[in-house]
């Protein structure tokens, strides 16, 4: 039987709140999980996980192993800019989040999907590129780095259009990915996006030469995350 797993579109969401709420399922998953290995060896198989998308107001977030000299002004600037910054527990370095941008929040049990941490970035990235290949697009994997790229492999030219950083523990995940759809990508002028200082960023937007429709793209996005992953849409 395929895992369980109910959307939920947040609309524009604080940071803190999508967060918290995600630290909620996470929580609750967890105390399940262990509870569950207690009474009978393995995990609960009756559990509905989560996918969470949302718009965030301006936010520069700065994973557990980032460097913070990667945001690249001051907190006066920050404020200038409507911007706010957060040192959050995922994985990877400093990321923009803003208006334009689809953030996907998965809250799995990454065992109940047989899913090992390195497959399950791997299939996030998938639900990208097949998305972009609905738009016409060849988005790819650039080696050494999560995400998904537009032309990886010519100097000069690689650009972002998706980052992705995760936390996981006892097979649980939360945090997720950010794919620029009709993004400002000036915000991304004052970082060195995921420490990277050679590389550029890009929206679907900017290649595609005119505003998307965001409802649209989600449901694509959503529609390619059920067939890479098999789960079983909750209502």
């Amino acid at each position: 039987m395929a895992a369980k797993v109910k959307f939920e579109d947040l609309g524009t969401a604080e940071y803190a709140q999508a967060w918290q709420l995600q630290e909620s399922f996470y929580n609750g998953y967890m105390e399940r999980k262990v509870e569950s290995i207690k009474q009978t060896g393995s995990f609960p198989k009756d559990e509905t996980y989560r996918l969470l998308f949302c718009e965030h107001p301006h936010v520069y977030t700065l994973g557990k192993s980032g460097d913070e000299h990667n945001l690249l002004i001051n907190n006066i600037q920050l404020q200038a800019k409507n911007a706010s910054f957060f040192k959050t527990n995922r994985g990877g370095d400093i990321t923009y989040h803003g208006p334009g941008q689809i953030v996907g929040y998965p809250i799995l049990d990454l065992e109940a999907f047989s899913l090992g941490i390195k497959t399950y970035i791997e299939l996030m990235e998938q639900c990208i590129i097949d998305t972009l290949a609905d738009y016409g697009l060849q988005g790819g994997r650039l080696e050494g780095a999560t995400g998904v790229w537009l032309d990886p492999h010519q100097a000069g030219k690689t650009r972002k259009i998706c980052a992705i950083g995760v936390k996981a523990s006892r097979h649980i995940s939360m945090h997720g990915f950010a794919f620029n759809v009709n993004t400002d990508l000036n915000y991304f002028n004052y970082i060195n996006p995921c420490g990277f200082t050679d590389k550029g960023v890009t929206s679907l937007q900017k290649e595609l030469g005119h505003h998307m429709e965001m409802e649209e793209v989600k449901q694509h996005v959503k529609t390619h995350f059920q067939k890479r992953f098999q789960w079983q849409w909750e209502p």
